[in-house]
């Protein structure tokens, strides 16, 4: 399969085809991409084109399209289709794309929609998927699932999984429930082909089954399918009953805005935000974190400013401040940047004193090769051994410090519940750069003896 390329002629072509209202062309066009190259397709045209595109296709292909479109231009679209058109998309999607859908429509017309929707029996599974949280496992689980009685036996047990496999569109695993739906564990396809027709399920089914609870964290629910490498996990309410399951392409998603969010995070950026929003949106969104950096460079500055009689003998010392602030910044990203990786991926072992013990000698290692380097290069070109001494004793110290303050700020902000790849960013940074002048400031004073 040739991966798809979306091309400025491929976009002037589908405009123009809409425009001279060439819909058998179109269609024909359309034949020839996935529904996701679509949706790449829809988010570059007009909202009122996107809109001629989704009524024009099938309801099977478009719902897709609808899933998969940027939330913005899919939010334009639906605005622009009647309740009873938003109905039919939805009734061809999973429930747990549907309800995703429905939890962004203006709410007085989510009843109206609902109430459309011809399979009622789909539509409560969307209205049940709406009263869970959408970072919770329930908010990301699909109702569609096959499932098995343990009291059936093999010959029941083909003849309902038939039935239910219509409505479901991969089949990644059987679960076997008993009379009160509690999950009680797993059917292996290979036992069921040859096992005995009157073999009971009982006899047969896998008990070992890994699960999540309703109101676990997506997060968490993310961990465990990419530890345990599933495909499919099955979702459990309060009391183990079986209420739906959470597929892998859900979970790549949660993966991605995850991965976003903390990206941004450590650009220094407090809201989720894209590239289009407007420029108030994204001014919004960048300003409190330079606003800090504003206030963290004064701190500095002001620090300088206490130490003007050392600068005025000294001149050379101002000359390696910007050095000194940008070690201490890039070794106290580099440590958090680490930590939060391991938190991430619970990957972190022992304690804090010894993850800090750690980071202490891995700084001082890391601080005697730079400060060596800099010390011979400072001696040799100015020939004044006592202040390079100076300034290379201030550069291990402030990479000592600023490894350390790069591992505890991340592990203290996750005790207390903080997301801690906001350390990875301004907040790290401009903390250093303030500790960072003050210790090279006052080392090189007590050096120098002034």
């Amino acid at each position: 399969m040739t991966p798809f390329k979306l091309t400025d002629e491929l976009i002037a072509d589908i405009k123009q085809l809409i425009t001279d209202n060439k819909n058998g062309d179109l269609r024909s066009t359309m034949k020839e991409f996935h529904y996701a190259d679509i949706a790449e397709i829809a988010d570059e045209l007009t909202v009122d084109e996107a809109t001629y595109l989704i009524k024009l296709l099938d309801s099977e292909k478009t719902s897709d399209i609808l899933a998969e479109m940027d939330e913005d231009i899919r939010e334009a679209v639906l605005n622009n289709l009647s309740v009873k058109e938003i109905a039919g998309e939805l009734e061809e999607l999973d429930t747990d794309d549907a309800a995703d859908i429905v939890g962004e429509l203006p709410q007085e017309i989510v009843q109206k929609v609902i109430s459309e929707i011809e399979d009622k029996e789909h539509a409560k599974d969307i209205v049940d998927l709406l009263r869970y949280d959408e970072d919770s496992a329930g908010g990301l689980m699909a109702k569609e699932l096959v499932k098995v009685k343990e009291n059936w036996n093999v010959l029941t047990c083909v003849k309902e999984m038939r039935a239910q496999a219509e409505s479901v569109t991969r089949v990644h695993s059987i679960y076997v429930v008993d009379d009160e739906e509690k999950l009680k564990g797993r059917l292996s396809l290979k036992d069921l082909l040859t096992t005995s027709t009157k073999t009971h399920i009982k006899d047969v089914y896998i008990s070992k089954v890994d699960s999540v609870n309703v109101n676990e964290k997506a997060e968490e629910v993310a961990k465990i399918m990419s530890k345990y490498d599933l495909e499919a996990i099955p979702v459990v309410d309060e009391i183990g009953r079986l209420v739906g399951r959470i597929t892998i392409d859900d979970i790549v998603d949660v993966i991605k805005e995850e991965a976003d969010k903390d990206y941004q995070l450590a650009a220094g950026i407090s809201q989720d935000v894209e590239a289009d929003d407007s420029i108030w949106e994204l001014t919004r969104a960048r300003l409190p974190w330079l606003i800090l950096g504003l206030f963290g460079g004064l701190g500095a500055a002001a620090i300088m400013g206490g130490f003007e009689e050392i600068i005025a003998k000294h001149a050379i010392l101002f000359f390696f401040t910007p050095l000194i602030a940008a070690m201490a910044g890039n070794v106290g990203v580099q440590s958090s940047a680490i930590i939060v990786q391991g938190l991430a991926n619970d990957d972190l072992k022992g304690s804090i004193s010894n993850r800090l013990i750690k980071e202490m000698l891995l700084s001082l290692l890391n601080g005697l090769i730079l400060a060596a380097l800099l010390l011979i290069f400072t001696w040799i070109w100015k020939g004044d051994f006592l202040t390079a001494l100076a300034i290379s004793i201030s550069l291990v110290v402030v990479i000592i410090v600023a490894g350390i303050i790069g591992t505890f700020i991340p592990l203290f902000l996750d005790k207390r519940g903080i997301d801690p790849a906001i350390a990875t960013g301004p907040f790290i940074t401009t903390s250093n750069d303030i500790f960072g002048i003050l210790i090279y400031f006052w080392i090189a004073k007590v050096i120098l003896g002034i």
